[in-house]
């Protein structure tokens, strides 16, 4: 990551109020697992749940 996980809390705060709850999506750099139909992505949130989205071929 470019920056540190307290950096963007930080800058964000900065702006806006963060709430309990809130997410802040950070992205992912290019060339990192690209992703294929088939792949499942996945997250778990402790105490909440996990979600699960299977990847599929888009539609032409």
């Amino acid at each position: 990551m470019a920056f540190t996980i307290p950096v963007i809390v930080s800058y964000i705060s900065r702006i806006m109020t963060l709430e309990e709850g809130d997410l802040i999506a950070t992205g992912t750099p290019a060339g990192v697992g690209p992703l294929s139909p088939g792949d499942v992505v996945e997250v778990d949130i402790p105490g909440v749940g996990v979600l699960r989205n299977p990847v599929v071929a888009g539609q032409t």
